[in-house]
């Protein structure tokens, strides 16, 4: 596996584990996270200081969370990642109260790399599944 393969492959861990503060090594200080959609509503861009914050929050709400790497593509200074993420929702998250339900969603980030730091993120998720395994979906 190279180096940038590895590299997408801790960051998508991080969520996992809630370790975000590890990542520190590999991110460039101008790092930017696009999220699409946003667990809020819409579409958003955070940086490393924000994306830290949204995984922290994310386990405050989400016990039992499994991430599982499904397929990786590299090209060039790109990875491509399809992933497949399961937890268990339990407190207030993003203005939607715990519900108690496991959901199962899957999602694809693609990381582009400067040299050997990761400088930028797209990450498109089924946000309908996420919500339809919360039971709020309407």
């Amino acid at each position: 596996m190279s180096s940038n393969k590895t590299t997408s492959k801790h960051f998508l861990d991080h969520w996992g584990d809630n370790t975000p503060h590890l990542a520190i090594d590999y991110v460039a200080d101008v790092y930017v996270n696009h999220q699409f959609p946003d667990a809020a509503g819409g579409t958003s861009s955070k940086t490393f200081e924000q994306w830290k914050e949204l995984v922290t929050s994310f386990h405050e709400a989400f016990s039992d969370v499994q991430l599982d790497v499904c397929l990786q593509v590299e090209e060039g200074n790109y990875v491509c990642s399809r992933w497949r993420m399961t937890a268990k929702h339990t407190g207030p998250f993003r203005g939607l109260e715990g519900t108690g339900n496991t959901a199962s969603w899957t999602g694809v980030s693609t990381d582009r790399f400067d040299g050997d730091k990761l400088v930028e993120t797209w990450v498109e998720w089924d946000k309908s599944t996420f919500l339809e395994g919360l039971g709020l979906a309407q």
